[in-house]
């Protein structure tokens, strides 16, 4: 089941910075000025369903299972395109992100689709 569904459809100049710490940060237009460098900035669309640990990220095709979601992640997520997804694990989630298991930080671009599945 579709739970949430978005396309990238700009980057900011520095992106790499936070991929070097294994998170990325998305928002619909227009984000905070301090934070405008570093997010993919995508469409904001409805989340409909729960997000929770069990339910898979998809990034142009590739599955991350999360393991932890923020308290007010699917709400962010849902207003503002808002979400930080940390590459990390079992580590605790700050309040507006999700965290998924460790592995490396996919190369998102302009047209990649991001997902979230039950």
């Amino acid at each position: 089941m579709m739970i949430y569904h978005t396309t990238v459809k700009a980057v900011g100049s520095d992106v790499e910075a936070f991929a070097k710490k294994g998170f990325f940060i998305t928002f619909g237009e227009p984000a905070l000025v301090s934070l405008k460098d570093f997010c993919y900035f995508v469409e904001v669309n409805p989340v409909m369903g729960e997000i929770k640990p069990g339910s898979r990220l998809v990034i142009d095709e590739k599955e991350y299972k999360i393991t932890e979601v923020g308290s007010i992640a699917a709400e962010n997520l849902g207003k503002l395109g808002h979400l930080t997804v940390f590459f990390h694990g079992d580590r605790e989630c700050l309040p507006g992100s999700i965290c998924v298991e460790q592995d490396q930080m996919p190369e998102l671009k302009a047209g990649s689709r991001i997902s979230i599945i039950e």
